[in-house]
């Protein structure tokens, strides 16, 4: 017997909370949609890849293989995995981290949603946000703006400017976002960064004054760099920063105002976190796309999360 995948209808466009709880109320309506997100031609084997599946009588969130009689669930083998918090209280939070324009804090989760401790809601969030990483990102054509910023606090006499984190953003008029944490602000790392980045046929690239910048473009880039002089002018026709700017400005506002505060290790995550909610703020599917990632992506455990040292 070959099961379909539940007839669920997706969640577009943007709907607001209370239709949301009012939606998934239930577990078997959060698990029948999840189901619908990770099989949507029908639920197949994690084992052996068939699609003879049939449900365990009694157990009706659990499938089970025809073929190798493997036993799974929608969640296994995802960001999900092992965990006891009720599906409509992940769907919460994931809808609340998508539509929180500066981010939410764990701490906050925890109040609004009742969860018991605050190492809970912690791995709750960073499990969500390592969905939210993008592992194919198309090379940035068009008017490319490029700048960098330090996180790591007000600036002390005892605080040496080495120890706080560079952070290179890359902004495309109109279009989409890149923050990468950088080990130094150079011209070779930035060099790094650019290949990875911005392609050949990019339109234009504009940064500031900053001598690091002519040093870190090939041949092409260069011919085709301009810089504003921040010194005596912000704004010069079309070339300014201004773009960029702006998406540092909601960083470091997310950071001040929504988590206060971050390890060196975790920083990737959150800036995954920024570029992956603003690259689809205007998204009618941002909430149904992070669940798509959420049932694909790895599993987190709590061991890697916290034992794996920064790189």
């Amino acid at each position: 017997m070959t099961m379909t995948s539940p007839t669920v209808s997706p969640v577009t466009p943007r709907i607001s909370l209370p239709e949301l709880m009012a939606r998934f109320d239930c577990e078997s309506k959060c698990r029948a949609y999840l189901e619908r997100l990770r099989w949507p031609d029908g639920p197949a084997c994690p084992k052996c890849g068939k699609k003879e599946i049939a449900r365990v009588k009694g157990r009706e969130s659990v499938l089970r293989c025809v073929e190798c009689q493997a036993q799974f669930t929608v969640t296994a083998g995802t960001v999900f995995n092992d965990s006891h918090l009720p599906l409509s209280q992940w769907l919460i939070a994931t809808f609340l981290i998508c539509e929180s324009k500066k981010g939410i804090s764990a701490l906050q989760l925890k109040r609004m949603l009742g969860i018991g401790g605050y190492k809970t809601a912690w791995y709750l969030c960073h499990r969500i946000r390592s969905a939210m990483l993008e592992t194919h990102k198309e090379l940035l054509k068009g008017i490319v703006e490029i700048d960098e910023t330090y996180i790591g606090g007000k600036p002390r006499r005892n605080r040496p400017r080495h120890e706080k984190q560079v952070v290179i953003g890359i902004r495309v008029r109109g279009g989409e976002l890149r923050l990468i944490r950088a080990k130094e602000a150079t011209s070779d790392a930035i060099r790094d960064i650019v290949n990875e980045n911005v392609s050949e046929e990019v339109e234009v690239i504009i940064t500031d004054e900053s001598a690091i910048y002519p040093w870190a473009f090939n041949k092409n880039q260069h011919s085709r760099h301009k810089t504003i002089r921040h010194k005596s002018v912000y704004v010069s026709g079309d070339v300014h920063t201004n773009t960029v700017e702006s998406a540092f400005s909601l960083l470091k506002r997310g950071i001040v105002g929504t988590w206060h505060k971050m390890s060196v290790k975790h920083l990737p995550a959150y800036l995954d976190e920024m570029m992956f909610r603003f690259n689809r703020r205007n998204s009618s599917t941002l909430f149904q796309d992070t669940l798509r990632h959420m049932v694909t992506a790895p599993v987190l455990t709590f061991e890697k999360l916290t034992k794996e040292k920064a790189a």
